[in-house]
């Protein structure tokens, strides 16, 4: 099999798809490898590195995609990346599909098999290759919105630590997943008044006994939410139903309520985002001011520390990768339960429930 790796070209997207060290071993497997041109090197990764193992440089995007029966990219393609997939070939990467109608509509045109990273669920219900971006992302919440606090970066002033004689900063993380119990963890390392919200009152009795009652645990709903909105200085969306939108569980009208200059992280907005005010946002041009607060609403978090992310990513990804270069689509689905969950458009069609679903509230 010939399997393709692109250079990421979303606002400022530095991930790559696949490191030297996994094109060794497909090339070792009898496939051949093409990287684009510089595809690595957002993540400290050089073309004689690739070519180094055997992978061939490729000049331009066209030709990568031309060429290979499998793309393994880090985020949704783009238009112009769409326009040259080609019937049968197989699309492995983030896709995030139920907000983007349009999206969806060109990959069922194209007639590709487009396998997205964050539905491959296992039997017990974990993301095994959504974790560590959602741990990479819940950790750099805090970072983000701890900096976006700062006066000189539009925000109200507060220090989430506090110091002596001075209250911490408040935040609420709405969400106890893996986005939220990350979050959480640098939030309470920093010293902040953390709350969080689940509507698991199990996962959350786990959280009080993780955090020995250091942590506020509260049970979601729209009253208990509008309360501590109106509370915090930081607000971090963390909501995930797999596959699907994200519900808005944040109105205006909460957000109204809150010290001008507070902030609103939504790490949800790669699903649709869990606030009302909520609009995606790039690395460019992060930010902006709805309701009074600041929202960092950037579909990509990730993306703002490339190289870690691309090697927990790679880890994560490979084995399925290397599996479906070795077997093939059709076998490698049906020999693995998890991987075949993450088909989600299959000639001509869309094969994942709550894609589907999501598909037909557009029309």
């Amino acid at each position: 099999m010939i399997i393709g790796v692109p250079k990421e070209i979303k606002d400022n997207e530095y991930r790559v798809g696949l490191t030297p060290s996994g094109a060794s071993i497909l090339i070792q497997d009898g496939h051949e490898v093409f990287v684009q041109k510089s595809a690595g090197l957002g993540s400290g990764l050089n073309d004689e590195q690739f070519s180094k193992v055997g992978a061939k440089i490729i000049d331009s995007a066209a030709e990568v995609f031309e060429k290979s029966d499998l793309i393994v990219k880090v985020k949704e393609p783009q238009n112009s990346e769409v326009s040259m997939m080609k019937e049968g070939q197989i699309l492995f990467t983030y896709l995030h599909l139920a907000p983007l109608p349009e999206l969806t509509r060109r990959l069922l045109d194209a007639k590709v098999s487009a396998i997205a990273y964050e539905t491959i669920e296992k039997e017990d219900g974990s993301l095994p290759l959504l974790r560590p971006m959602s741990e990479v992302a819940g950790r750099l919440s805090v970072q983000i919105g701890a900096h976006y606090l700062q006066r000189d970066q539009g925000g109200s002033g507060v220090l989430l630590a506090g110091v002596p004689g001075v209250k911490p900063g408040r935040v609420s993380i709405i969400g106890a997943g893996i986005v939220g119990m990350n979050a959480l963890k640098m939030a309470v390392g920093l010293g902040a008044e953390v709350s969080i919200f689940d509507i698991n009152p199990i996962r959350l009795a786990y959280v009080d006994d993780l955090y020995d009652g250091r942590v506020a645990t509260i049970v979601a709903n729209q009253e208990t939410i509008a309360k501590e909105v109106s509370l915090s200085d930081l607000l971090i969306g963390a909501v995930l139903v797999t596959g699907a939108r994200a519900p808005r569980l944040v109105t205006r009208e909460m957000l109204s309520h809150m010290r001008p200059g507070s902030v609103a992280v939504d790490v949800a907005i790669d699903q649709g985002g869990c606030f009302e005010s909520s609009k995606v946002t790039t690395h460019t041009s992060p930010t902006y001011v709805d309701s009074g607060v600041l929202h960092y609403c950037v579909s990509n978090i990730p993306g703002a520390v490339a190289r870690t992310s691309t090697f927990a990513l790679t880890n994560v990804t490979f084995p399925y990768l290397r599996k479906l270069a070795n077997f093939g689509l059709r076998k490698a689905l049906k020999e693995d339960a998890a991987l075949a969950k993450g088909l989600n458009v299959h000639a001509g069609e869309i094969t994942q429930k709550a894609v589907a679903e999501a598909f037909e509230s557009y029309r």
